[in-house]
């Protein structure tokens, strides 16, 4: 073996140039697929950072809430979440585990900006969280690959009031000159036969919230600028509370941007269910570890079961089909850059060794003629397409280490899917064993195969013909 790998080294030396532009063209392809493959996989473990950092690794709800509950949160709100809470962060298999476990409030409503000269309203959607609990979960970044969060003062355990809202709630709500925001232009005057006549509810939103904050001993003016949450109770009785928006938390879907709301758990539930029993739409538990998830499911549904609660348990990838979608999505395109990659590389080597037949049929004619059988001479042509497709891998694989290095170190920014702030960008090359081993290989295979039919055809060259070959 190794003697034929001298004299395929030898005979891909003879013709330098030749083999230097076919080795390049496989250097090229390794180069294009494992930076392709590095960046894919930082898209991937960003975008799991960024979900774990909002949503955790698993949530709670309470059956039929994932797929009815939308509409109607409060008709699917956990009771005594508490105890539930408790039972489950107690779990001797869980316990060690778990990084953060918070319960979180869905509603809906209508949000109004009444203390302008514009009144404005629109209907949003919120979410009451526990603030401490929520800057713990923005820390998770087992990765690096995610935006590294600093305490968010603007929301505080001890203040239930405020809240924050997205950027397009802030605009919509005439709110850019209040909190100081850039890039939010003031709307535009509509003509007078558009506005609508009669008496404005906003006076009866407005009377509605000052009574309420009366009832409970609350000051009515506020310092920061104020929004009024208008929801129906779990019963079915309107509700109104009043929120201090203490800044924006932009989000990177405009939809979402146009409608986010979220305030302290404790109003949340206010709003929604007023002097009744507090209940928490979800439970999220976020781990220390995501490989650590399909261990805690399995625990956590057997607990719910042995318990007989009403509860069902969903992971982050179910709650953000985006994410499945944007993995099939890249996927696909890596897929598609292999094949044409693996396409190039096939035809240089084939264009290559073809040539290599051609130009040496006198000596495959003088090899044969002093007893070399034809399964030698085939070997000896693949032999030279592996050499070839191994040094182009290798070289594709040192240019893409070094490629990987100076982007990682040029300070480049970017916004991935569904974030609305750059983080800096990088190219994994780090755990990415399976690829630059699938890659390596995968090459070689295609270099040995491009071979095959040269090689064949210098096997059955006939000894004489080759001999008077000119």
């Amino acid at each position: 073996m190794m003697l034929l790998l001298k004299i395929a080294l030898r005979n891909i030396l003879r013709n330098r140039r030749r083999s230097l532009m076919t080795g390049s063209a496989v250097a090229v392809g390794a180069l294009a697929v494992l930076l392709f493959g590095a960046f894919q996989s930082f898209l991937f473990l960003g975008l799991e950072t960024n979900l774990v950092q909002r949503t955790g690794h698993l949530s709670v709800f309470r059956s039929g809430y994932f797929l009815y509950g939308a509409g109607n949160p409060s008709a699917y709100g956990i009771p005594d979440y508490k105890a539930v809470m408790d039972r489950i962060a107690k779990d001797p298999e869980i316990a060690p585990l778990i990084a953060v476990i918070t319960p979180t409030q869905s509603l809906v409503g209508i949000a109004g900006n009444f203390e302008g000269e514009n009144d404005a309203s629109k209907t949003f959607l919120g979410v009451g969280v526990i603030p401490s609990d929520r800057d713990r979960m923005r820390q998770w970044n087992a990765y690096g690959a995610g935006r590294v969060w600093g305490r968010d003062t603007r929301l505080s355990d001890d203040d239930e009031q405020r809240g924050l809202v997205g950027g397009g709630v802030a605009r919509i709500l005439n709110l850019c000159g209040a909190l100081k925001l850039d890039n939010c232009p003031p709307a535009p005057a509509l003509p007078s036969d558009d506005v609508a006549t009669g008496a404005p509810a906003s006076a009866d939103i407005t009377d509605l919230v000052n009574r309420e904050a009366a009832s409970q001993g609350k000051p009515v003016a506020q310092a920061m600028p104020r929004i009024d949450l208008l929801s129906a109770t779990a019963g079915g009785a309107p509700n109104v509370v009043s929120l201090e928006v203490s800044g924006v938390d932009p989000q990177g879907v405009k939809e979402l941007d146009d409608s986010y709301v979220v305030m302290h758990l404790a109003l949340a539930q206010q709003l929604v269910y007023g002097r009744g029993e507090h209940r928490a739409t979800g439970i999220v538990l976020q781990l220390k570890s995501t490989s650590d998830v399909p261990v805690v499911r399995a625990r956590l549904e057997r607990l719910i079961k042995d318990a007989g609660l009403n509860l069902e348990v969903r992971d982050f990838r179910e709650i953000t089909p985006f994410y499945g979608q944007v993995v099939a999505l890249f996927g696909s395109i890596f897929l598609f850059i292999s094949v044409i990659m693996g396409v190039i590389v096939l035809f240089a080597v084939v264009n290559t060794m073809t040539m290599n037949v051609m130009e040496r049929t006198n000596e495959i004619g003088t090899t044969r003629a002093i007893g070399v059988r034809r399964g030698g001479i085939r070997w000896q042509f693949i032999a030279e397409g592996a050499l070839l497709g191994a040094i182009g891998a290798t070289a594709g694989l040192v240019l893409a280490i070094i490629a990987a290095w100076f982007v990682n170190r040029a300070g480049i920014t970017w916004l991935p899917p569904g974030n609305a702030n750059p983080i800096p960008l990088r190219l994994e090359m780090s755990g990415t064993g399976r690829l630059i081993a699938g890659t390596w290989l995968g090459l070689v295979l295609v270099a040995i195969v491009a071979a095959l039919v040269p090689a064949n055809r210098a096997a059955k060259l006939p000894v004489v013909d080759a001999l008077r070959h000119v």
